[in-house]
């Protein structure tokens, strides 16, 4: 089976291993005062491509396309693929061997929602407790943190995004397979792909310090349009700047190859 499978729409998974920030934080020296939040142009994007444009493209000249394993029986081929890119150790350390397809299909649908399935990701929570700094109206997200994400974001770049998108397309059909199995019978997953990727894309970037409150035992960002984002978003805006930054060009990167890649009949 192709190494590079399901690395298209596991990118957009891997920023979902953040998601654990409920009870795991502590304090630490106070932090400077946060900035205004920044505003980003982004430059208009190409539309998405169609269902009709991307399922089952026929095999280039000379080459036979293997079938393609049932659903429920694609765990050992995706560990494969994965251990193949990124190395066993990495997918031992960073992501559930069970369930891949299924689990970031429902991680990609949930990224735009208020809260991520945790149950249902196919990465594991980012290590160590999250690192905060000051206390009161001091609080704020400390600036170690982002190192935790180093991990991810260094595996997202690593990967091809032609070779990436060339493999969903192979292997598209499982995917959508699990998307109507999630309740969508007459929806198409690379719609939904599509329309998360341009959702992270537009996550505010926020310069300097983010700050934080403790209401319970949660922590919540005090800037009240920062608590009113979606997960996904808040788990960009979490991992700090230039993890943002990086993560969301691998992303356009990865938006370029879907909408452009002409389809084969």
């Amino acid at each position: 089976m192709n190494s590079k499978l399901l690395w298209t729409v596991v990118i957009l998974a891997l920023a979902g291993a953040g998601a654990i920030f409920y009870n795991r934080w502590q304090a630490n020296p106070p932090a400077p005062p946060v900035t205004p939040m920044a505003t980003t142009e982004l430059q208009p994007l190409p539309e998405p491509r169609t269902e009709a444009e991307i399922l089952y493209p026929v095999a280039a000249s000379g080459t036979e396309l293997k079938p393609l394993p049932a659903l429920g029986d694609s765990d050992g081929a995706a560990q494969e693929a994965i251990a193949g890119l990124a190395g066993a150790k990495s997918f031992m350390d960073l992501f559930y061997p069970g369930g891949i397809i299924r689990r970031v299909v429902a991680t990609v649908d949930n990224l735009p929602r208020e809260k991520l399935a945790l149950r249902l990701m196919p990465v594991k929570p980012v290590a160590g407790k999250f690192v905060t700094a000051g206390e009161g109206e001091s609080l704020a997200i400390g600036p170690d943190n982002s190192a935790r994400y180093a991990p991810y974001v260094k595996l997202a770049e690593a990967a091809d995004a032609k070779k990436l998108v060339a493999a969903y397309v192979r292997f598209y059909p499982l995917f959508q397979q699990a998307y109507k199995d999630l309740g969508y019978p007459k929806a198409y997953f690379n719609d939904r792909l599509v329309t998360v990727i341009d959702h992270l894309l537009v996550a505010p970037e926020v310069p300097g310090v983010l700050k934080l409150t403790q209401p319970k035992v949660a922590y919540q960002f005090a800037d009240p349009k920062l608590e009113s984002l979606s997960a996904g978003q808040k788990i960009i805006v979490r991992m700090g700047g230039e993890n943002a930054a990086r993560m969301k060009a691998k992303l356009r990167e990865i938006r370029a190859e879907l909408v452009s890649q002409a389809p084969r009949q």
